[in-house]
């Protein structure tokens, strides 16, 4: 049976430069990414909120939204009930910039697949993917 932290060890260790490979094309931060990726799945959200999913300081995403609202890629509303409160939304800019950064990855990660693994290789990582869906789960968004 293999053990916990060998198979820690051995997942990160193939998973790095898997996911170095993915961003390897990307123009915006993992952590700006991220803040799109989380308003992209939930909808609007405040900086707090957001700063909690990324596990960053308030400070820090308060740089992230301005320097991607400096891009057109968010919006921030203040809210019509409480005017403390500010709303951060994904813009369609915004939308269609996370398909472009996530795509370059992607389209390499689907070539190695298709050119690389043999069909029960591709079945077997299918198999594993509800397990990596509740590891990706248990941390930040993209």
């Amino acid at each position: 049976m293999t053990s916990v932290p060998s198979t820690a060890r051995e997942l990160g260790e193939v998973l790095h430069p898997v996911a170095r490979r993915l961003l390897a094309g990307r123009t915006i931060s993992a952590g700006k990414l991220g803040v799109l990726g989380y308003l992209a799945t939930h909808g609007r959200a405040t900086a707090t909120t957001l700063a909690t999913v990324q596990t960053v300081s308030p400070q820090a995403i308060a740089t992230a939204v301005r320097e991607l609202e400096s891009l057109g890629l968010v919006l921030r509303t203040p809210d019509s009930d409480d005017r403390r409160r500010v709303w951060v939304e994904l813009t369609e800019a915004g939308r269609d910039r996370l398909v472009e950064e996530r795509a370059a990855g992607l389209d390499w990660l689907g070539r190695t697949i298709d050119e690389r693994l043999t069909e029960a290789e591709r079945a077997a990582l299918d198999a594993a993917l509800p397990a990596l869906r509740k590891l990706a789960a248990a941390g930040p968004t993209e």
